[in-house]
């Protein structure tokens, strides 16, 4: 049986317990043993490495370097990394370390709640077959991100908050490598209650994919 940890935390804004408890929920139902913590502390434990999928629900937050020597020295052995909105994007920002393996920082999301589109570009991919492109209302995220990754989903800035971003085509979700780890990560999801219809499918599948 694959293992996973799920640890959530930081801005009650994100509803970090409920959404991780969503994580569970879709992993338990792939056959996953779940572990779900509030103590970061649990993702540079000695054992990090014997999950399959590793999986931050957090806002911010710290982790001594010599824990996050273990984490990331776990991912690149073959733990996969998954997030979602604000998890890996704004999950332990002073980490040089695991601002390498996340792939993501979130910079800004103009005009906070909005609809936008979301455009599905890689329709061969597993995490994405069967999904059309869709519209969404929630935080737009704009990120700056790793040009390794493998763009799977988009959107599109239309510049109606911030004019000097118009036209820019930003991912949404994305998928790559850390050495021998999987790294999945979708920018939607800012409650648990976004947690539905093609936004939830999405991240199922790419925890699937992204555990070992």
């Amino acid at each position: 049986m694959k293992k996973a940890l799920v640890v959530w935390g930081g801005m009650e804004l994100h509803t970090p317990e409920r959404s991780a408890n969503v994580v569970r929920e879709l992993l338990e139902a792939e056959g996953f043993a779940v572990t779900v913590t509030s103590d970061y502390e649990a993702l540079g434990a000695d054992d990090i490495a014997s999950n399959d999928l590793v999986v931050p629900v957090i806002t911010d937050g710290v982790l001594a370097p010599e824990k996050m020597a273990n984490l990331v020295a776990a991912i690149r052995a073959g733990t996969g990394l998954a997030g979602f909105h604000m998890g890996l994007a704004t999950s332990f920002r002073s980490s040089v370390p695991f601002r390498y393996a996340a792939s993501v920082y979130w910079v800004q999301h103009p005009g906070n709640i909005i609809t936008y589109t979301v455009d599905v570009k890689r329709g061969d991919h597993p995490i994405m077959a069967d999904i059309g492109s869709f519209e969404h209302t929630s935080e737009q995220y704009y990120l700056n991100y790793d040009p390794a990754v493998d763009v799977l989903a988009t959107t599109t800035f239309s510049g109606e908050f911030h004019p000097w971003r118009k036209d820019v085509v930003m991912p949404v979700v994305f998928t790559t490598m850390h050495d021998q780890g999987r790294v999945f990560y979708s920018s939607l999801g800012h409650t648990a209650d976004e947690l539905v219809g093609p936004v939830r499918e999405i991240l199922r599948r790419g925890l699937v994919w992204a555990a070992r």
